[in-house]
């Protein structure tokens, strides 16, 4: 396993699988993210207002690098329906050198794919 201190990985959630699907191709398309998958539903439980709530979610894990990071939350937000979208991301320690490198070509203009 090789280590990767510029690639990170981002989720945010959705409340309908289109909106999603929305958030991730508006990514994938502005090149600001190598890979964007939806998956769902799940169920969100958390506080909003004052009161405990749960809600029906569809969630978007996205690969990008450190430095594309701001783009990308930009999109996010710009894409998202909610307020005050989840736009949370953590380091990628690790991984398949060869998938990381294509993570990095594919968020620079002129990516491969």
């Amino acid at each position: 396993m090789t280590q990767s201190d510029d690639t990170v990985r981002v989720e945010t959630t959705v409340d309908t699988k289109d909106g999603a699907e929305r958030v991730a191709r508006a990514v994938i398309e502005h090149q600001v993210a190598a890979c964007a998958q939806v998956s769902g539903p799940i169920t969100s439980f958390f506080r909003w207002e004052g009161q405990v709530q749960n809600d029906e979610e569809w969630m978007v894990v996205i690969k990008t690098t450190a430095d594309r990071l701001d783009a990308l939350t930009a999109r996010v937000l710009e894409a998202h329906p909610y307020d005050v979208p989840e736009v949370v991301a953590v380091p990628v320690v690790g991984g398949n050198p060869a998938y990381l490198d294509w993570v990095r070509e594919e968020t620079r203009a002129g990516g491969t794919a």
